[in-house]
């Protein structure tokens, strides 16, 4: 990332919104939505389990269903690639404002 990209988001809530326009397509956002909630679940069933192979699990899953839904939906390039962290965070924000209804699923 050049520095021009790094001052382009000062802080998470500036990259929300840009976060959320990379996800307009509703098929994108529901392999998303899938995608976290099955990494939640295999974080939950690896520290029930001590089995961790769910562990191996996770990035699979995640990961897997994103990136499904931006190469074949949405038609563009993963916010993960110049952003990880923020797009890490965007997805569990992503999640739960599907959850709560605020934003279409």
């Amino acid at each position: 990332m050049n520095a021009q990209e790094a001052e382009k988001f000062k802080s998470f809530r500036d990259f929300y919104p840009f976060y959320l326009q990379e996800h307009r397509n509703l098929t994108c956002r529901r392999l998303h939505f899938v995608g976290t909630g099955l990494v939640i679940a295999s974080v939950l069933l690896a520290a029930a389990t001590f089995n961790l192979l769910w562990l191996a699990a996770t990035p699979i899953a995640g990961y897997g269903f994103a990136w499904i839904g931006h190469f074949f939906f949405e038609h563009n390039r993963p916010a993960t690639f110049k952003y990880p962290f923020y797009s890490l965070l965007g997805d569990f924000v992503m999640f739960r404002d599907m959850l709560l209804g605020h934003i279409a699923r």
